[in-house]
């Protein structure tokens, strides 16, 4: 097993050195403008992807937040269980997104979706109603980048089709995002 752990965190160092960090750059002087014009930011994804955005979420809300001394206005539309069935249920998964931001979305507003795939049909769907809608949509999705990689404003793509280390990825581009404002936020606030 040492060498399978071994070999596992060489490749997920080879997939980090393809996350380009000029992009992640861009990401973060988009949240800051979002933060500045106090816009929402919205994150979602399935799966794994959805627990990546919550972590995300809940790390912007709460660590970012405090360290720039007034909140990111951020929410993860995977996270209103409760919701997400109902519309399932009484409309389609597909729906499951774009119901929510119909609620709450509003032009100049920020959606992040993380995917491995990046063919998630309910985050297609929800990436599509952002663009027509005057949203910035960003996204961080798989080697197969898939149909969201095309329409979405900016792409991030980790070059792996491994489900575990895209999302490992994920997660560090998150924390990136985050941490960002956690450990600069008096230059952030200029």
């Amino acid at each position: 097993m040492k060498t399978w752990v071994e070999d596992y965190i060489r490749q997920f160092k080879e997939v980090v050195d393809t996350i380009p960090a000029e992009s992640v750059a861009e990401w973060i002087e988009i949240l800051r403008k979002a933060y500045k014009e106090n816009h929402q930011i919205f994150a979602f994804g399935n799966g794994g992807s959805a627990s990546n955005c919550s972590h995300f979420t809940c790390d912007l809300g709460k660590g970012s937040s405090i360290s720039m001394g007034s909140p990111f206005h951020c929410l993860s539309l995977n996270d209103n269980v409760a919701w997400m069935t109902a519309i399932a249920n009484d409309f389609s998964y597909e729906d499951v997104f774009v119901r929510q931001l119909e609620n709450y979305a509003k032009p100049g507003d920020v959606l992040i979706s993380f995917s491995v795939s990046g063919n998630s049909p309910n985050c297609v769907k929800a990436i599509e109603w952002a663009n027509a809608h005057g949203m910035t949509s960003l996204v961080v999705v798989g080697a197969k980048r898939g149909r969201m990689a095309q329409l979405a404003t900016k792409a991030i793509v980790v070059e792996s089709t491994h489900y575990g280390r895209v999302e490992d990825a994920q997660m560090m581009v998150g924390h990136i995002l985050c941490y960002a404002f956690m450990e600069n936020a008096d230059k952030m606030k200029a």
